[in-house]
């Protein structure tokens, strides 16, 4: 079976800072357009400055677009059960290909904690769910184990390691290889190929918001045999990823990356990133350097 590549798609704001509905649907064309699956209202869509009914609305239109042609998978997880919940039975109610869960943060959670928390979110819904593990963000990681325990419920279908540890991800493949069914997606950039060739089910990237061609060639070329290939546009991506993260917040800089090839993406919300001129200029030189058209 073939992997897939998904694209954590930012959100587009007006200058007011309200969704801008339909350079959204843009860039989903966009992403359709050089091959790759959609992820919505995750931490690169600005998932937690989106209200609830902006986030029903932003599948609603984000399915719209996609019309069948590619997955979509839409992130449900709030800090509370309760409105993980409410969302995740919107997503179902819309026919979202699957539904991410992002551990809750703010409020801290054991791993029994957890287990219940995902279970019962499972429980909900009849749309697949996928565990999302971000710990830098949310300060609460899910163990091994717990993902392991958590694999044998019937409505789970797998995991988004975005942690950025290789033994982490090799952990979560161990419960993968044992428990049929259960995936695993890596979503660091820089181990694409790696966690292709070491059992993925594909990936879940930030940084295709700004290079989706070459995020695309990786899973073309994996898929097709030609890793000469694949090795050759991961090179690329990691290559842009360690120059423009050199810069600043990783989601902050992949949307900045993306206003100055196209202005219609808008800002974030705030007290996301302010524009700085100066740090505008070292992005321009990278999308430069990388053959991607900065707008003058």
């Amino acid at each position: 079976m073939s992997k897939k590549a998904f694209v954590a798609l930012v959100t587009c704001f007006n200058e007011d800072e309200t969704i801008n509905y339909e350079a959204t649907r843009a860039q989903v064309r966009r992403q359709v357009a050089a091959g790759n699956n959609i992820m919505c209202a995750g931490t690169n869509g600005d998932f937690t400055a989106l209200t609830f009914d902006e986030k029903v609305k932003l599948a609603e239109a984000v399915v719209d677009e996609v019309g069948g042609k590619v997955d979509v998978i839409v992130n449900a997880g709030m800090p509370a059960t309760f409105e993980t919940i409410k969302l995740a039975k919107e997503f179902d109610r819309i026919g979202v290909t699957a539904i991410a869960v992002i551990t809750p943060f703010f409020i801290a959670c054991t791993q029994d904690g957890l287990i219940r928390h995902f279970s019962t979110v499972a429980d909900a819904v009849a749309t697949p769910i996928y565990l999302y593990d971000i710990p830098a963000r949310t300060q609460n990681h899910i163990e091994p184990d717990t993902a392991r325990k958590l694999a044998a419920h019937g409505n789970i279908a797998g995991i988004k390691d975005s942690g950025g540890a290789k033994e982490t991800l090799e952990a979560y493949l161990a419960v993968s290889r044992d428990m049929p069914g259960f995936d695993v997606y890596s979503g660091p950039d820089h181990l694409v190929l790696w966690a292709l060739q070491n059992g993925t089910a594909g990936c879940i990237s930030g940084l295709g918001n700004a290079i989706p061609d070459v995020l695309a060639g990786i899973l073309k070329g994996y898929n097709s045999g030609d890793i000469a290939e694949a090795e050759r546009q991961q090179e690329i991506f990691t290559a842009f990823r360690t120059d423009l993260y050199a810069l600043g917040f990783a989601p902050a800089m992949v949307k900045r990356a993306l206003f100055l090839q196209d202005a219609s993406v808008g800002a974030s919300r705030q007290p996301a990133l302010l524009p700085d001129p100066e740090q505008d200029a070292k992005i321009a030189d990278i999308l430069h350097r990388f053959g991607l058209v900065a707008r003058s």
